[in-house]
């Protein structure tokens, strides 16, 4: 029996010419899967009908924009998650749900080998191979741009003596992954870190520096999730893409940094997540209001290793698996209202209220008729103080 590869597919030049090159490479037939997870671009059908002109014995793929908003980006909003505290895991969150079409095609149709277009320089290589060893540990897989020299150059070279029907356009300076919750734009003349992004990069956001009037944007949360937007209810897609039109219109979400990328390099990454930034912007402040303290400092912490473990391809193991039950908890009191202005690139919030709000007017204001009994507060700072007093008394008295 002719042994089966599922090939992550997604229309382009690599992995449209991966289709053949595995074949030839490996004997192997190619079912070719894509996924949408809210890219853009063209429509499924097309991509379909080219992975089979292509050579691909089937060609499946899926809707799963819903799925990856409620399922990925929902717990990702949870957890506050930004790598390097700016980057809110565009790329990462995309591959567990692509990974997950995988590996329901690999059983379907009796693969026994994965392959994916990555290189040997990105994170994705292994977000791809430790998602499917997590859900099927005996797959083998392999990356035809690594493990057979699969260069941009010969690609194109193998899509002109095979006549497949794809772009072959060398001149492209940029690599780009795109989803609803973000863009991703790196290589070319932004590999120069002294090089600063041109307006021609970007799509899902407007250049900040032009003038327009401030958009005013009530959001509603239940359970850390947003329900609806100016009063009429939204899926989590819905919310995304409306605050992606939104505060993209006001230059929201761009990100430009140098990230450490978990194969020990550093990279020039520019981003644009306008409807991330301004959700994650939203529910950090609803947190502030209806989170304990105690629960919210360490919650912080455990915001950072979550956001690591995704970015790092630990989407499915166990440690992860255990922080989204934290974060479930943790969000079970973030319902509540907030209201924010999107203006010139930044998403400010004027407005915060919940009735699981633990901000109390009587003891925090200032004002005659306070129910606050400062005379307490003496007497807790002598007792909070006490031991770094008593070692700093020791100390100078050693000098």
């Amino acid at each position: 029996m002719t042994e089966r590869v599922v090939l992550a597919y997604s229309g382009g030049l690599d992995t449209s010419v991966a289709i053949g090159w595995i074949a030839k490479e490996t004997g192997a037939e190619v079912i070719a899967v894509a996924v949408d997870v809210g890219q853009g671009g063209e429509d499924l059908d097309v991509i379909r009908k080219r992975a089979l002109a292509c050579g691909a014995v089937e060609a499946e793929v899926s809707d799963a924009k819903d799925e990856f908003a409620d399922e990925y980006c929902l717990p990702a909003l949870k957890a506050n998650a930004l790598y390097m505290d700016r980057y809110p895991l565009v790329s990462a969150l995309s591959r567990p749900v692509i990974v997950k079409h995988l590996a329901i095609a690999a059983k379907k149709h009796g693969a026994t080998i994965l392959a994916h277009g990555c290189t040997g320089k990105g994170n994705d290589q292994v977000r791809f191979e430790v998602g499917i060893a997590n859900l099927i540990p005996d797959m083998t897989c392999i990356a035809p741009v690594r493990d057979y020299a699969m260069t941009r150059d010969k690609a194109i070279e193998f899509a002109e003596l095979n006549n497949l029907p794809i772009d072959q356009n060398k001149k492209n300076p940029y690599s780009i992954d795109a989803n609803v919750w973000g863009r991703a734009i790196e290589t070319g003349f932004l590999e120069d870190i002294w090089n600063g992004p041109i307006e021609d990069i970007y799509a899902y956001t407007s250049d900040p520096r032009v003038t327009r009037e401030p958009d005013e944007v009530l959001i509603t949360f239940k359970n850390g999730g947003p329900v609806a937007i100016d009063g009429r209810p939204v899926t989590m897609l819905q919310a995304i893409q409306e605050l992606n039109r939104r505060a993209g219109a006001q230059g929201v979400g761009r990100i430009d940094m140098v990230e450490d990328r978990l194969v020990g390099i550093k990279s020039r990454e520019v981003y644009e997540a306008p409807g991330a930034m301004a959700l994650i912007a939203a529910h950090e402040e609803l947190a502030n209001v209806t989170v304990e303290r105690e629960l919210a400092r360490f919650g912080r912490v455990v915001s950072q290793r979550w956001t690591e473990l995704v970015y790092d391809g630990m989407w499915f193991s166990p440690l992860k698996r255990a922080l989204d039950g934290f974060f479930d908890d943790l969000n079970s009191t973030i319902s509540g209202e907030i209201r924010m202005t999107l203006h010139a690139g930044r998403a400010v919030v004027t407005g915060r209220r919940s009735d699981e709000s633990l901000y109390d007017f009587d003891l925090a204001t200032y004002d005659t008729g306070d129910t606050y009994d400062q005379t307490k507060a003496k007497g807790f700072i002598d007792i909070y103080g006490m031991s770094s007093s008593i070692a700093a008394r020791r100390d100078l008295q050693g000098k």
